[in-house]
């Protein structure tokens, strides 16, 4: 799917907001993806990662692991497309961890699937868990990149969209000082971190 099939994707589906937004880095944006619009859609879901799966079935991988909440829907539908195992992550008591129940060993190898990144730190904390169960990590694949591939992972990473949404740190950012209300959308439990 090309970038303008995916960025009409996020449009129509209402997952694509502007206005004054507070990420979960603690910075300040006008641009926001809140794929919870898109997942909420299972039509949208499949076309999306269906396209995802055309870039990462060069990925040696037997193993599909999303962080919660909104990539579990779409590391689920990838698992399910190409007849892959599926794990997701969570957060306990700050950390993020495998959840109960799940197997994850040195013989799983490991496609990480994620939504939305920023600034990559829900990755870097899944890449982080699964290191420390010393499964194989082949891979990362994003549905939309903001870093515009400035998040780095030491892995093969792909994603279906980069984009250069502008940030800002809270005492720079000149939404605030045009007295635009600051808006903190999505929930996902995640503390936001203030740089």
């Amino acid at each position: 799917m090309e970038k303008s099939k995916i960025e009409e994707l996020l449009i129509k589906s209402g997952a694509f907001l502007e206005g004054h937004f507070l990420l979960t880095s603690g910075k300040h944006s006008n641009q926001y993806v809140e794929k919870i619009k898109l997942v909420q859609n299972p039509h949208y879901v499949k076309k999306t990662i269906t396209a995802l799966k055309d870039k990462v079935k060069e990925f040696d991988f037997d193993t599909v692991v999303s962080p919660a909440m909104g990539a579990i829907v779409l590391g689920y539908e990838l698992a399910r497309q190409m007849e892959k195992r599926f794990v997701f992550t969570q957060r306990k008591n700050d950390k993020m961890t495998i959840r109960s129940g799940f197997d994850l060993d040195e013989s799983s190898r490991v496609l990480i699937v994620e939504d939305v990144i920023t600034t990559g730190g829900s990755v870097k904390e899944v890449i982080d868990c699964i290191e420390e169960r010393k499964a194989q990590i082949k891979g990362i694949a994003l549905v939309v990149d903001r870093s515009n591939g400035k998040a780095s992972f030491n892995y093969p990473t792909t994603s279906l969209l980069q984009m250069d949404i502008e940030n800002y740190e809270p005492n720079e950012c000149p939404l605030c000082k045009k007295g635009i209300e600051l808006e903190k959308p999505g929930a996902s439990g995640k503390k936001i971190f203030n740089k």
